[in-house]
């Protein structure tokens, strides 16, 4: 069975919301890191708000630079190209490549997913629609890229609506930025 690996930026006071303030982090280490993560899977699923950012964002990249940052050559057009899944009780129809929608019940259409032949599934960004996977059991590895800043303000990754989980460290990686990866996986 495919997994479900949760990919996020998160600051040190736990927010990952509009996480332009990584930007100024950035190295090459950790942008190869972030396509050996992607070339690991061949399913993207988002939450509304991430698709829409990918969405408006991702179909104007071309490859090697996105707004200024340099990316590995075809990050943009696995980005493009991977299916997609979204889930979202408001949109109506989605337009980017090889998108699907998924409207119904989420915790079925999602275990169908991973069911399918395949790599592993990539879930990026998408706060509200991970802290349902966590409820739901259906997360098999976080990966949490912490970067060295506290941002104040904004919405944090997990929320006051989860039940306790217990989570085993699998690895820890850190880049020269200060920047650290942190894996875990769910304790069952």
């Amino acid at each position: 069975m495919r997994k479900i690996i949760v990919s996020e930026f998160v600051s040190l006071d736990g927010v990952m919301e509009e996480p332009n303030w990584t930007f100024r982090f950035n190295t090459d280490e950790q942008n190869q890191f972030k396509y050996e993560e992607l070339k690991a899977c061949d399913t993207l699923l988002l939450g509304r708000v991430t698709y829409e950012g990918f969405a408006a964002s991702w179909t104007k990249v071309k490859n090697t630079v996105a707004k200024g940052v340099v990316i590995p050559d075809d990050f943009a057009d696995r980005m493009n190209n991977y299916p997609k899944f979204v889930v979202s009780t408001t949109l109506q129809e989605v337009s980017w490549n090889n998108t699907r929608l998924i409207k119904g019940n989420i915790v079925e259409e999602v275990t169908k997913l991973k069911q399918l032949p395949g790599k592993d599934i990539l879930v990026a960004g998408s706060c509200r629609f991970v802290n349902t996977l966590m409820q739901h059991d259906l997360i098999d590895e976080y990966r949490l890229m912490v970067f060295p800043i506290v941002v104040g303000k904004g919405k944090r990754l997990f929320n006051d609506r989860n039940d306790q989980k217990i989570l085993q460290h699998v690895e820890t990686r850190t880049f020269r930025s200060g920047v650290t990866v942190m894996t875990y996986r769910p304790q069952r």
